[in-house]
């Protein structure tokens, strides 16, 4: 075989086993996410783990998510960033992997976050972490808290200033702001290495949030909007020329969610920030300002199509 044959023959076989984005990259930007009646009051995000799409969607070991998605908003063609997870909760809070490929425990990002846009804007913010010690931990974990989950304490803007890194605090006090009726505008809620399907079966994980998200949906009030998404899946599938970490389950529930709404575009993390960002009227971080980012506008209430 000569040397021009085999160079194709390599390139060709690199080419079929590189993840191939499912249809035309999107090249005009989003229109901005709105969610009829005017800005929610709250927009939370639930971050699950490991799971790809088939085996949470459709599955019997997963009832109560599954009756979420009938009732409410599922994007069936959505996307994480890559792999492993850390980089992928960057993606969600920075609109980057900012160059990390690992779950390392003592790097840190010193570029802006969705913290500093909610600060800037004076949105008010909490992050609820299962079994994190206490406000301001940037341990490597502690029981079934896990650092690598909890994207806020890489951030050196926010595990640097006191008054920031507070509001990153242990999941129990959920329900305390819940009955209080002092639920901030963005909720970010990490579950432990078990609830989050990491280290349990989806079963398990299943029964945490069927006992988790229907309080928190009822606190979010009119027009509040919650996504459950997944950090990665188990495939390198991807779309959207930035994406290729696994086909994963995207739903999005709450009054402000589109009821019965089916999204088959293809979206990715970025996709999910860009609309949180929309939804708070906060400027889109990188990935998620890409005109090749589409919206997860069609599964909000009071959509449009153009």
């Amino acid at each position: 075989m000569g040397i021009v044959a085999l160079a194709a023959l390599v390139l060709g076989a690199c080419a079929s086993a590189a993840p191939r984005p499912p249809g035309p990259v999107q090249r005009i930007p989003s229109s901005p996410a709105r969610v009829g009646g005017g800005r929610p009051a709250h927009v939370a995000v639930v971050l699950m783990e490991n799971e790809e799409y088939s085996d949470i969607i459709g599955s019997s070991q997963t009832p109560y998510i599954n009756g979420l998605a009938r009732r409410y908003a599922l994007a069936s063609g959505a996307y994480a960033i890559t792999h492993p997870s850390l980089p992928n909760y960057l993606a969600l809070t920075g609109g980057s992997t900012f160059g990390i490929t690992s779950d390392c425990t003592d790097c840190t990002v010193g570029s802006t976050s969705i913290v500093d846009q909610l600060s800037v804007a004076r949105v008010s913010w909490r992050a609820y972490m299962e079994d994190l010690p206490g406000p301001c931990f940037t341990g490597a974990g502690s029981g079934e808290y896990a650092k690598r989950h909890d994207p806020f304490v890489y951030y050196s803007r926010v595990a640097n200033d006191p008054a920031r890194c507070s509001r990153v605090v242990p999941l129990t006090q959920l329900s305390v702001d819940e009955r209080a009726h002092r639920l901030p505008s963005f909720i970010w809620i990490t579950p432990n290495l078990c609830h989050d399907m990491h280290d349990c079966d989806p079963a398990t994980g299943d029964r945490f949030l069927a006992r988790l998200l229907p309080p928190l949906l009822r606190s979010l009030g009119p027009r509040g909007v919650l996504f459950l998404t997944w950090d990665e899946g188990t495939s390198d599938r991807g779309c959207c020329r930035l994406a290729a970490g696994g086909h994963v389950a995207t739903i999005v529930a709450g009054a402000g969610a589109r009821p019965g709404a089916r999204a088959t575009i293809a979206v990715d993390h970025y996709s999910l920030l860009q609309t949180v960002e929309d939804l708070l009227g906060l400027p889109r971080l990188r990935g998620a300002g890409c005109a090749c980012t589409p919206s997860l506008a069609p599964l909000l209430a009071g959509f449009r199509p153009r």
